[in-house]
């Protein structure tokens, strides 16, 4: 039952338009290879960027709070709390400067924009962001070579309460549908799992259209069993923090990857 409540739960997402497949398939040029270098001439948000050469970056591993927010199928601008702070320190870090990047497996999401980790007068920007509160991780497989590092370093800024986790506090699992679209720690006790063809889930409750869920996919599940953990049942009925995005998927929900994203509080 908890299976089939579970696939109601997590519809398959529409299929993007053909001209953002088509980008999407682009590759990254022979001359790019794993590494080159450009001038970052718009700063869009906490986590993207625009350079001379046309290309849209993405910052691979982190996210940042949101400028905007998809409605009725568009984006209308909508800043989400700290994505302004975000934005500025982005900005200060990179805005008209020479940008080198570097590529995991993955070089393109289904935007067509470049996934990069990114590198300005020698700093590791997308380290830096999350170093100083302005991005939480956001590990999407098979691009995870700093996955680690992001991991360690959002856990210092939280614990010294740097940037958002300054100005945020932890909230109830149960509050999370007010919170969809923010970035959050959210801590609650799970109350059942279940899982579907595409992903396990930690429940927080039994109403899946409004209650809170940790939502792991199954490519990331690999990561679980190198440390001996079946999600299934490890989790079960432990109280537990996840930081990250709330997205909406018919009840709030947070994606995690690895364990080190969870913390087991009891």
């Amino acid at each position: 039952m908890l299976a089939a409540a579970a696939v109601f739960f997590y519809a398959v997402p529409k299929k993007p338009p053909a001209d953002e497949m088509a980008r999407a398939r682009r590759p990254v040029s022979a001359a790019q290879g794993e590494e080159y270098r450009s001038r970052v001439v718009k700063v869009i948000d906490g986590d993207t960027v625009r350079l001379a050469n046309g290309e849209t970056v993405r910052y691979i591993g982190i996210d940042t709070p949101e400028t905007r927010i998809k409605k009725n199928g568009r984006f209308a601008k909508d800043p989400q709390p700290f994505s302004r702070e975000a934005t500025e320190y982005n900005r200060a870090l990179v805005d008209g400067k020479a940008m080198t990047l570097r590529f995991d497996v993955e070089k393109r999401d289904k935007y067509g924009r470049l996934l990069a980790y990114c590198f300005v007068d020698g700093v590791h920007v997308n380290a830096k962001m999350v170093e100083g509160g302005y991005a939480c991780t956001f590990i999407i497989p098979p691009n995870v070579k700093h996955a680690d590092e992001f991991i360690a370093l959002q856990r210092a800024a939280r614990a010294q309460k740097r940037g958002m986790w300054g100005a945020f506090d932890t909230i109830a699992a149960g509050a999370a549908r007010d919170y969809i679209n923010q970035v959050r720690r959210v801590q609650g006790q799970v109350l059942n799992t279940g899982s579907s063809s595409r992903a396990v889930f930690l429940n927080f409750g039994y109403d899946h259209a409004a209650d809170f869920t940790v939502t792991i996919y199954r490519n990331a599940l690999r990561y679980f069993r190198g440390q001996g953990i079946d999600p299934l049942s490890y989790y079960r009925y432990k109280t537990i923090a996840v930081s990250g995005r709330i997205r909406s998927r018919g009840g709030p929900e947070i994606i995690v990857s690895t364990p080190a994203e969870i913390e087991v509080i009891q």
